[in-house]
């Protein structure tokens, strides 16, 4: 990495670097190809500044390392799929802050079950089928 503050959100500079996990790794360590990525990606998960340092990465097509927690393959087919935007740091800037303002989503209700006619009998559905007289016959 160099050391030049890098634009970000709405033409603000932010060095955001001095915040990053990796930024006493060795770069040898980032830099790295197959099963090896998956222990770079580990440095990322937790960075403060994985968004921030994913759009540098995106924006200045960077084609080599884990940047953000995306490998290049990752990257390189982000980008082909979304070549209209201009702007990935502002991207995804907006989708932080699209985030943080929508409340979290409600877990999905438990499906309903029609109660029980009597106190203390359980809901309907809930016992096991019993066998009848003919299953057993049949079940050999």
């Amino acid at each position: 990495m160099t050391n030049e503050s890098v634009p970000f959100a709405a033409g603000t500079s932010v060095d955001w670097r001095h915040s990053a996990r990796c930024r006493d790794e060795d770069p040898e360590a980032l830099f790295v190809q197959g099963a090896q990525q998956r222990d770079a990606r580990e440095v990322c998960k937790a960075c403060p500044v994985r968004t921030e340092c994913l759009a540098h990465a995106l924006d200045n097509r960077i084609r080599f390392g884990v940047w953000g927690g995306m490998t290049e393959r990752e990257r390189r087919a982000l980008l082909k799929r979304r070549p209209d935007v201009i702007s990935w740091a502002a991207l995804l800037e907006s989708a932080r802050r699209a985030a943080l303002a929508s409340p979290p989503a409600n877990p999905a209700a438990p499906a309903r079950t029609r109660r029980a006619g009597r106190p203390g009998e359980p809901a309907a559905g809930t016992q096991p089928a019993r066998r009848t007289e003919g299953d057993r016959r049949h079940a050999g």
